[in-house]
């Protein structure tokens, strides 16, 4: 499984409510794809594609 930071949805289904990545425990992830995830989770929110946080949160 390949890990894209431009697939917003897919990525969205790894981010809370309150915009924190989800953990392995509970995403059910493996280690290694654990890793690409936070990755591009990460490039994600820097280029504006996730929140960093919610709206309703701050």
């Amino acid at each position: 499984m390949f890990v894209d930071y431009k697939d917003e949805k897919r990525l969205g289904r790894f981010v809370t409510d309150r915009g924190k990545i989800v953990p392995r425990r509970v995403s059910g992830t493996c280690s290694m794809h654990q890793k690409q995830l936070t990755t591009a989770i990460k490039r994600a929110r820097v280029l504006a594609l996730l929140p960093f946080t919610s709206d309703f949160y701050r």
